[in-house]
């Protein structure tokens, strides 16, 4: 397996376990958080989703974002199946940057981030996305522990 699909086979499952989480989320609690300065929690997933497509753009432009405008500006905020649904052809097309990407490419491309003060590798960029996403998993984990509410069994 070359790095290419390791790194997809990653995301894929963070992913996977991801909406096997959210999706275990009682309604009622779409929209609580733990303190006024947090995320509730489909602010969260939106967060996670949105971010995505954030990370890509900086990608395809080596770090700048110049004037970039989230497609999840005006979306009103409802449900898991809709904020799926909405970020479906985003994750399509990150996921296609990524298995088109050249195994030299992961070493030789660097993202240089300099309102944030970060040059990396993308492979290694690459990673600190997933990262991300899994962060957010286990704050999750900690609401849904915090209201008593079920979790989902993710370590399968």
């Amino acid at each position: 397996m070359n790095s290419n699909k390791i790194i997809l086979l990653n995301f894929s499952e963070i992913r996977r376990r991801s909406i096997k989480l959210w999706s275990g989320i009682p309604d009622e609690y779409l929209n609580w958080k733990p303190d006024k300065k947090a995320f509730t929690i489909i602010e969260m997933i939106r967060h996670v989703l949105e971010g995505e497509h954030l990370f890509h753009k900086v990608i395809e432009n080596r770090g700048d974002l110049g004037n970039y405008q989230s497609p999840w500006k005006e979306l009103k905020y409802s449900d898991l199946k809709n904020e799926l649904e909405f970020s479906k052809k985003y994750r399509i097309e990150f996921l296609s940057m990524i298995s088109e990407l050249k195994e030299s490419d992961l070493e030789k491309v660097r993202i240089e981030r300099k309102e944030v003060g970060q040059s990396k590798k993308l492979g290694d960029y690459l990673n600190r996305i997933a990262y991300h996403e899994s962060i957010h998993t286990g704050q999750m984990l900690s609401y849904l522990r915090t209201l008593g509410v079920d979790r989902p069994q993710i370590w399968d």
